[in-house]
């Protein structure tokens, strides 16, 4: 059993009860981190008055090795450093050995990608009971989507035709798509023979939707240029209908489009270009992504990765 929290300790905590106003779930998990501190300095012999910096920081690491998270980390030196910066008020420690600690970056989750599969199953799903002029709309959209890695601001902003004013627009005769991405930087987008056909679809049935003078490439039942909420709304719908196992957004056909080229090129710096990303740092993610795939590739076909059963 732990040993009660110690004197200052106590004060601190009712200081921020009373003063600073925490709530009982905060003041819990503070309670929880001061312990541990407790704990840390019992264990090596350490008066918390005399903390320095650099022991703090071996046991952030011996925390964090542990198991605790670097959200739970970053919890833990909050409330350490509350304390230390209270404790300096009260004139019992001359400095705050916690200032500068900070707690190991939390690894950010992979994108969430539709396996090759699943994708196709996407984009070949035709809804025969909708309006034919929508369902030309919306297969387009999901072709764009998956097969050119736009992001869905970039698919807003694409026009029928090439102007002064366009943010992007399609070239249907030259088989291109011009895209204005993050940082105003303009990219040429080449598209797939899939993409090709369905925007040829949809750009017969556009002018019976489109208002006149409308520019929009994309518009919805009143005309005007649809928003990236009404695609997301649609992919949703689209996708539930498809039979899609989990929640389908704009964003996650982008990472499909750009895992299944890698996964079939090898080639990251074309699925830099590709994408639009400025550093290539941001596109090694789906390097990740790729291991991923070989790794249950080997996991369900290699006969030295199953598992043997229990004898």
């Amino acid at each position: 059993m732990a040993a009660a929290l110690t004197d200052p300790l106590q004060r601190y905590l009712e200081h921020a009860r009373v003063q600073r106003r925490l709530a009982a779930r905060t003041l819990s998990l503070y309670r929880d981190a001061l312990q541990r501190l407790q704990d840390l300095a019992e264990q090596d012999g350490v008066a918390l008055l005399q903390l320095q910096q650099a022991q703090a920081r071996r046991w952030v690491a011996r925390l964090h090795g542990q198991g605790l998270s670097p959200r739970s980390l970053a919890l833990e030196l909050s409330a350490w450093r509350g304390l230390y910066r209270w404790l300096g008020g009260e004139r019992l420690v001359s400095h705050n050995p916690i200032d500068g600690l900070r707690a190991p970056k939390a690894a950010k989750p992979l994108p969430k990608a539709l396996g090759v599969d699943a994708a196709v199953q996407l984009a070949e799903h035709a809804d025969a009971q909708q309006d034919p002029r929508l369902e030309a709309r919306d297969a387009c959209i999901v072709e764009l989507l998956y097969g050119c890695g736009l992001r869905v601001g970039e698919l807003v902003g694409l026009d029928a035709q090439a102007s002064r004013a366009a943010r992007g627009w399609v070239d249907a005769a030259g088989g291109e798509i011009q895209v204005l991405g993050k940082g105003e930087k303009r990219r040429s987008l080449p598209l797939g023979r899939a993409a090709a056909l369905a925007l040829q679809v949809w750009l017969t049935q556009r002018p019976t939707l489109a208002r006149p003078e409308e520019p929009a490439l994309f518009v919805g039942r009143r005309g005007g240029r649809l928003s990236a909420d009404q695609i997301r709304q649609m992919l949703k719908a689209r996708a539930l209908a498809a039979g899609m196992p989990s929640h389908v957004h704009p964003h996650m056909l982008r990472h499909s489009f750009a895992s299944h080229v890698l996964q079939s090129s090898g080639d990251l710096r074309a699925v830099q270009e590709l994408l639009g990303h400025a550093h290539i740092t941001t596109t090694q993610v789906y390097t990740k992504l790729d291991f991923q795939h070989l790794a249950k590739v080997y996991d369900a076909a290699h006969p030295r990765a199953k598992k043997k059963s229990p004898v």
